[in-house]
C-alpha cells in the first residue's frame, strides 16, 4: 500500500494546531521533525519536543486529496506562518526490515549477544537475546544502551532483583533476566514502551520474571540493582526517587549522559549518599556506576 505524505514547516506555537488539524481531517499519523537540524539532548519526561521551526509531517491514505488538504490548511492558518509545503507519494515498504539491513548481531563483554530474529548466535558460555527494531527505543546500537549492556554482562546478576527505570524496549530488563537476575521490574512513562517490553520478554521467554509499570502503577521498593538509561536532566530531577529504590550496598547504573554533563549528574546523586565511580565513556556519552552505602 502507498500513502500520501504531506509536510509543512511552521513555528513552535502553530505546530500543535497544524498537527491537530491533520488528525481531524483523517491523517493516519502525524510526526514532528526539526526544520533547522538542531540536536536535542534534553526533552523533559513525557515531553513532545517542538522546535522553533518545526516540520509537521502527516500520512494520508490514497483516497485523500492532497491539493484539497493544502487549500483548506492554508485557508485555516492564513494568519500563521506556514512555509515549504511538500507533497510526496510514499511507496509502501517494510520499514523494520529495511532498518534491519543495518542491524546485525552485537556482543557485549564476551558473554551477551543481542541479535535480530533469524540471526541468533549460539556460542559456548554466552547468552543470546533476540531483539528487533520496534515501537520503542533500544536495540543496543546506541552508545548509551551499549554501555549499560556492557555493565550487565560483566557483573554477576544471579538471584538479583533489577529495576529498569525508563525501560524503552525493555532491552536492559530482559538482558538482566537472561544473565541470571531473579526478577526485573520495568518502568516507563510511554505505554508503547510497556508494550514493547512485554513483547520482548515473551520473545526471549522471560515474561514470567518481569513486571512492567507506568510510573503511577509502580509501588516503590528497594532492589539490588537499579538501571536508568534516560537523559541527564531527568536523571538529575529524579535523583531522589531513583536513589530511594536502591538497597543498602545495592548498585546503580546511569546512562544517557553526555560527557560534559557527568559532573552535574554525579553531584545530584552524591546529595543522596550515592558513591559514584569514575565515568565510563563511549564516543560523546558516558555511564556512571554507583553504590549505595
Amino acid at each position: 500500500m502507498s500513502w500520501h505524505q504531506i509536510s509543512v514547516i511552521t513555528d513552535k506555537q502553530t505546530a500543535p494546531e497544524v498537527s491537530d488539524f491533520f488528525s481531524e481531517i483523517g491523517a493516519v499519523s502525524v510526526t514532528y521533525m526539526d526544520a533547522e537540524d538542531k540536536p536535542v539532548y534534553e526533552p523533559a519526561p513525557g515531553e513532545t519536543k517542538i522546535w522553533s521551526l518545526t516540520k509537521v509531517i502527516a500520512l494520508f491514505e490514497l483516497d485523500s486529496e492532497p491539493e484539497l488538504v493544502k487549500t483548506v490548511l492554508f485557508s485555516k492558518f492564513k494568519d500563521q506562518p506556514l512555509q515549504d509545503w511538500l507533497y510526496e507519494l510514499l511507496e509502501d515498504q517494510t520499514w523494520e526490515r529495511t532498518w534491519m539491513e543495518h542491524y546485525h548481531p552485537m556482543k557485549f563483554s564476551d558473554s551477551l549477544w543481542v541479535c535480530p530474529t533469524g540471526q541468533e548466535i549460539s556460542e559456548e558460555n554466552t547468552i543470546c537475546m533476540t531483539l528487533d527494531p520496534g515501537l520503542a527505543f533500544g536495540t543496543g546500537t546506541h552508545a548509551t544502551t551499549a554501555l549499560c549492556l556492557e555493565w550487565l554482562a560483566s557483573h554477576d546478576l544471579r538471584d538479583k532483583v533489577v529495576i529498569d527505570y525508563g525501560c524503552g524496549s525493555g532491552i536492559l530488563a530482559v538482558a538482566a533476566l537472561l544473565l541470571g537476575a531473579k526478577e526485573a521490574h520495568a518502568i516507563d512513562i510511554d505505554p508503547q514502551a510497556i508494550t514493547a517490553t512485554i513483547a520482548n520478554a515473551e520473545k526471549n521467554k522471560v515474561s514470567d520474571k518481569i513486571k512492567c509499570y507506568l510510573p503511577e502503577q509502580f509501588d516503590s521498593f528497594q532492589a539490588d540493582i537499579v538501571v536508568a538509561n534516560i537523559l541527564a536532566q531527568p536523571l538529575c530531577e529524579l535523583s531522589e526517587a531513583i536513589s530511594a529504590l536502591i538497597k543498602p550496598a545495592g548498585k546503580l547504573v546511569l546512562s544517557g549522559i553526555l560527557n560534559e554533563q557527568a559532573d552535574s549528574v554525579i553531584s545530584a546523586y552524591q546529595q543522596h549518599k550515592i558513591k559514584i565511580q569514575t565515568p565510563t565513556t563511549e564516543d560523546d556519552w558516558c555511564r556512571l556506576d554507583g553504590v549505595k552505602p
